[in-house]
């Protein structure tokens, strides 16, 4: 904001002593009003917009105090600088607590006012920025491109915003499909290095000859068909960030050239034996779970602990299936205008259908299921026939279709009760059964029940 835009109120019965602190700040470029009495002040506070009050304690009407928790109370992102010339301890304490930056005594320097005012304009303008972040974060339900309401993704967000900023490596773990590249982006594009490159290697895609080639580079000559010196990625990476996809496919022989990289922040091109220095953030990804990964032999545990500062776990959709319904909502508008589609709903019976899928491909396997579903709608609505799942019967693996019939105007909260309690008494109550069938982890599965109070005695006994 400029200078010009920022609205100063002081508040002084001294008119000489207002009129001083007007001309200074107005030399300083900001714009200035001035008020005479607590009431003025008050007055003018509340139709002015202003950001900063410098206020006088001794008021001829009404304690400055009151003066400064009416503007506090009416806009907490106020700053207000209190000005007393009977200052006392006492008193500066109960300004500092109910609200004020700076307490000053009279007479002070003119020279140190706008050092203090522009300091505390920066307070105002971080506990602004503060506060919008903090209420964005607790109702987001789209960040980077990420799509998810749900606690884990708001875990996943609060997390990207803690780590961004700094250069520490990172490791996120999670199914095929559930969206590891976007999370890699927004940690990216979040960091001092966003205006940087992002350069992505997908190792599983890299035939195992080529692939410290392209990490490292080579000199002419270096093997066969090297005709001429290339740079590898590491080196385009230079002052950004470097994404290594699905890093337990790379050759096991080649982590630890990976790892020096990392603990030297150098490297030597296939056949040089230059050192070239690097400068670069690591983010990597698995779809396998690392413990698996280093038993198996395809991870190395020394590289696993220097790529893993920071891990982030992204849970797969049947984990959060509250975020079925935004995601499905988000590809629905995306492929309508896309395709020029006049879709403007999905029916509860396809959501049901949507709920009880197991959904392996994850995300992913949603949006392709509803970019499908968009082509071949009939009517403006999406409805169970639309969809890839047997014509629009239920999974076998969750139930038997017949017993999957739902009545009209049920909320999604109904249906997903319904599919649990279906899945009860098909497996008799047996809560294990039930969350192998769901695909979901038995400890969520008791949060359910206990949230749709689900009485399986009585269930297992209709």
């Amino acid at each position: 904001m400029e200078r010009k835009e920022i609205r100063i109120l002081v508040v002084d019965d001294e008119q000489m002593m207002a009129d001083s602190l007007k001309q200074n700040l107005i030399e300083e470029g900001f714009t200035v009003d001035t008020a005479s009495s607590g009431a003025d002040a008050i007055e003018q506070f509340d139709c002015g917009g202003h950001h900063l009050l410098l206020c006088d304690l001794q008021l001829p009407d009404i304690d400055g105090m009151e003066v400064l928790r009416h503007a506090k109370d009416s806009r907490p992102s106020t700053e207000v600088i209190m000005m007393t010339g009977y200052g006392t301890v006492a008193r500066a304490v109960e300004a500092t607590k109910a609200g004020a930056y700076w307490f000053l005594e009279k007479p002070f320097d003119f020279e140190m006012l706008p050092p203090l005012v522009e300091k505390a304009l920066e307070r105002r303008e971080l506990m602004a920025e503060t506060e919008t972040m903090r209420r964005q974060l607790s109702t987001r339900t789209e960040y980077f491109n990420i799509i998810g309401s749900s606690k884990p993704m708001q875990t996943i967000y609060e997390t990207i915003e803690s780590v961004a900023k700094s250069d520490a490596n990172v490791l996120i773990v999670g199914e095929s499909g559930t969206g590891k590249e976007l999370i890699a982006n927004a940690i990216h594009y979040n960091s001092l290095r966003a205006k940087k490159a992002f350069i992505k290697v997908n190792c599983a895609a890299l035939p195992k000859e080529l692939i410290e080639s392209e990490l490292f580079g080579h000199t002419k000559g270096a093997f066969t068909g090297a005709h001429a010196d290339k740079d590898g990625l590491i080196q385009h990476a230079a002052g950004g960030s470097l994404m290594l996809d699905e890093i337990a496919e790379m050759p096991v022989e080649l982590q630890p050239k990976l790892l020096r990289v990392l603990q030297e922040r150098s490297y030597r091109k296939i056949g040089s034996e230059r050192t070239y220095a690097v400068d670069f953030r690591l983010i990597t990804s698995t779809n396998r779970p690392p413990a698996d990964a280093i038993r198996d032999g395809m991870l190395r545990d020394d590289l696993f602990y220097r790529i893993s500062t920071i891990t982030i776990h992204v849970p797969p959709l049947r984990e959060r299936t509250e975020d079925i319904q935004i995601l499905t909502e988000h590809f629905l508008k995306m492929y309508a205008r896309k395709y020029q589609r006049q879709i403007v709903g999905i029916s509860q019976t396809a959501y049901q259908r949507l709920f009880a899928h197991m959904w392996p491909g994850n995300v992913r396997e949603l949006q392709n299921v509803i970019e499908r579903a968009v082509l071949l709608a009939k009517t403006n609505k999406i409805e169970p026939v639309d969809l890839p799942f047997d014509n629009g019967t239920m999974p076998e693996k969750a139930a038997q279709s017949s017993e999957w019939e739902v009545p009209p105007n049920m909320t999604l909260e109904d249906i997903e009760k319904l599919v649990i309690e279906k899945t009860l008494q098909r497996t008799g109550g047996n809560k294990q059964a039930a969350a192998n069938l769901l695909g979901i982890y038995r400890p969520r599965l008791y949060s359910k029940i206990r949230k749709y109070k689900i009485d399986i005695p009585a269930l297992v006994s209709a």
